[in-house]
């Protein structure tokens, strides 16, 4: 399985186990069925989502898909749609990164409510710069609504690479935390949020999240 899920009390805690945590369709189709499994549940609910080893996720399966652009472009609006889903999750959500997260693991990191970054191992980066792979203005309205505007500029024009405590200097993480401790913080986190009132909770994230989702192409409701 690409993705195991634990429950931790309230919180589901997601693990994606798959070598470098690549993104492609099935990796996406699998997020969409955690998701609908989640999303039906009643009751308090956090969700948390990690990776394992030395990755988060690093980014779009290029590997995989080679010099096939037409099928790599075909995944993209289920990716958008995923990042949308997250965004709009009716209940709060955590990232724990714990290794490398980069372009679309970035950008999928960017759709969590909060993020705990590992301190001293892994970097967060968007390298579309350096790969020359644009990003379109769907991807690009993510960090551009999830970032602070200056840090959003920095990671689309320089592909810096932010380590820990760097990315949470920039507004790209909330806080960062040792390697032994990172799951457990994350957790600690989400549970605290687990008992608010989720109807509340979504409907506050279509409001805030409006914009950027529909621009996605998926629109509170759709």
């Amino acid at each position: 399985m690409i993705f195991t899920l634990d429950d931790e009390g309230p919180v589901a805690l997601v693990r994606w186990h798959d070598g470098e945590n690549r993104i492609n369709e099935d990796s996406l189709a699998a997020l969409h069925a955690l998701l609908d499994e989640l999303a039906a549940r009643s009751g308090p609910l956090a969700l948390v989502l990690t990776g394992e080893g030395k990755f988060f996720s690093n980014g779009l399966d290029l590997e995989r898909y080679g010099s096939d652009w037409p099928s790599l472009v075909a995944i993209l609006p289920e990716l958008h749609r995923v990042v949308a889903r997250l965004l709009l999750f009716p209940a709060y959500t955590v990232g724990a990164l714990n290794g490398h997260t980069f372009a679309g693991g970035a950008l999928l990191s960017c759709a969590l409510d909060y993020r705990v970054m590992r301190a001293d191992r892994g970097f967060w980066c968007m390298n579309e710069v350096d790969i020359g792979l644009p990003l379109d203005e769907k991807l690009a309205s993510i960090l551009l609504n999830r970032l602070p505007r200056a840090t959003a500029l920095e990671v689309m024009l320089t592909g810096r690479r932010y380590a820990g405590p760097d990315a949470q200097r920039a507004g790209i993480v909330e806080e960062v935390a040792p390697g032994e401790e990172l799951v457990a913080r994350a957790v600690a986190v989400a549970a605290a949020q687990a008992g608010k009132d989720r109807a509340v909770v979504a409907a506050h994230k279509r409001v805030v999240f409006r914009d950027v989702t529909t621009t996605l192409g998926f629109p509170p409701g759709v």
